[in-house]
């Protein structure tokens, strides 16, 4: 075979290949034989087609090898360090790069987040296989359309969920419908693989970091099982998941004692009640070391943000934008022996209810000397302050902030306060030259200076270190 391979190889004679074959086919009696005769050389044509692709593959690779400048570990180290998707790529280059590739340190950190549909649960699952004990991150779903500014992490995190519109063209709907009826589709069982479904042992006890993004059929108890695989986790990120706050966060306090960070984004804004303070108690005592707490769109009382901002004494960064029920009262009493007093920065931007009074408070107990490490303050509000005793009057004017006091009190400190209406704070480093305070044309509702409650800012009014008002009737009877 190899000698007769050998002779037909060295006919270097095109034309006389093809009138040998004429001759062939002709001499051939029958239409069926001829045929037969034509399927067989095209089969053998294919067949040394492909020998010689491969070939030539393996002569590429053996000689990207030879010519490559890195030895195999450092392409590893090097491929590592690009994202899921380039790595791909880089692995369909030649067979040497994809063998480096294959490494399960180039998917240490899977990051399978898009902008529309594109990854399914065999996808998510090969990945996890592939990096077996790396693995460190994972970071997956369907991105919102307009990514915020990171909150105090090296990764990015998207807040809304309620774009209309992307910049890829494709409306949310669109996404949803693209979801349904195609492969790329993740369900409920995306992440069953962390329990050693189809993946390496031991994996599951290194993952550190855990973004997941508008993944629908996601339920309460198949991120309870993901977690649950999860014990050395530092870093959660939830956002648009059809799971309730209550759950999630015994999920987290039964199975994440080390975790750091915490940003939850409600994908109902405004619903989701739920929450319990014996839940709150049992997050801050399995959970001491958060030091970023984020939970929008939720309704939080006063007496639950409380327990969480006093009880997390580590606590440093605190966003609980667009939330409910809250008037600002939970901030009583949380410096001196709690969480206030790390706070550094604190985003309560479009809270509905909260109160122009106790903001008024707030800023008083800053230039008290409470609150020392705080630098960062966003209080800006679409549907403006709450004023006192009146939900419907809205305060559109900063004006109840003494600014000079606090710039010469807290020159590094920065204030965020920006209404639809009238003009407003810059929201840039508040030093002498760039403030700019509320014009006199104004259109705005001001507080009119009556408080309903009585003593220092610092004080605590009740028994038990928690003021439960009558809107918080609700856990009394719990």
């Amino acid at each position: 075979m190899d000698a007769l391979l050998t002779s037909f190889l060295s006919l270097s004679d095109s034309p006389s290949i093809h009138t040998s074959f004429d001759r062939l086919i002709q001499s051939t009696v029958s239409d069926s034989d001829q045929n037969r005769l034509i399927q067989r050389t095209l089969r053998l044509g294919t067949v040394l087609l492909e020998a010689g692709n491969r070939s030539a593959r393996r002569c590429s690779s053996v000689h990207n090898a030879v010519v490559w400048p890195l030895s195999p570990d450092l392409t590893v180290k090097i491929f590592s360090m690009l994202d899921t998707q380039s790595v791909c790529y880089v692995a369909a280059t030649c067979s040497f790069f994809q063998k480096c590739a294959m490494d399960p340190l180039c998917f240490a950190n899977i990051d399978l987040a898009t902008l529309v549909p594109k990854v399914n649960n065999a996808v998510v699952s090969t990945m996890i296989s592939r990096a077996g004990d790396a693995l460190r991150s994972i970071r997956l779903g369907v991105l919102p359309a307009i990514p915020a500014a990171p909150f105090f992490s090296s990764q990015p995190l998207v807040y809304s969920i309620r774009n209309a519109n992307d910049a890829s063209g494709y409306s949310w709907n669109d996404k949803r419908s693209r979801q349904g009826k195609e492969s790329s589709i993740l369900t409920r069982s995306c992440l069953n693989s962390l329990s050693g479904n189809g993946g390496a042992p031991g994996y599951e006890f290194h993952l550190r970091r855990l973004h997941l993004y508008n993944i629908e059929r996601m339920d309460n108890a198949s991120l309870l099982t993901s977690l649950s695989a999860c014990p050395n986790l530092l870093d959660l990120e939830i956002v648009g998941l059809h799971v309730e706050l209550r759950h999630t966060l015994e999920s987290v306090s039964r199975n994440c004692p080390l975790i750091e960070r915490l940003v939850f984004e409600s994908s109902k804004t405004g619903r989701d009640d739920g929450l319990k303070f014996p839940t709150c108690n049992e997050f801050v005592l399995n959970c001491p070391n958060i030091t970023t707490l984020a939970l929008k769109g939720f309704k939080l009382h006063d007496y639950k943000a409380r327990m969480l901002v006093k009880g997390l004494r580590k606590l440093k960064h605190l966003d609980l934008s667009t939330s409910y029920s809250f008037t600002g009262a939970f901030l009583k009493n949380v410096s001196g022996n709690g969480g206030g007093d790390n706070l550094e920065v604190m985003i309560l931007r479009d809270c509905v209810h909260l109160k122009e009074s106790e903001v008024e408070r707030f800023i008083a107990a800053v230039l008290a000397g409470e609150f020392r490490l705080l630098r960062y303050l966003d209080i800006s509000n679409r549907e403006g302050l709450a004023c006192e005793g009146d939900w419907n009057t809205r305060c559109y004017n900063a004006s109840f902030i003494p600014i000079p006091q606090l710039l010469e009190q807290r020159p590094d400190f920065c204030l965020v306060v920006e209404f639809p209406k009238g003009s407003y704070m810059d929201t840039d480093q508040m030093t002498g030259s760039d403030v700019s305070l509320p014009s006199p044309s104004s259109s705005s509702h001001t507080f009119d200076g009556s408080s309903t409650s009585d003593g220092s800012y610092n004080s605590d009014h009740g028994s038990g270190g928690y003021v439960i008002d009558e809107e918080n009737s609700d856990y009394l009877l719990s």
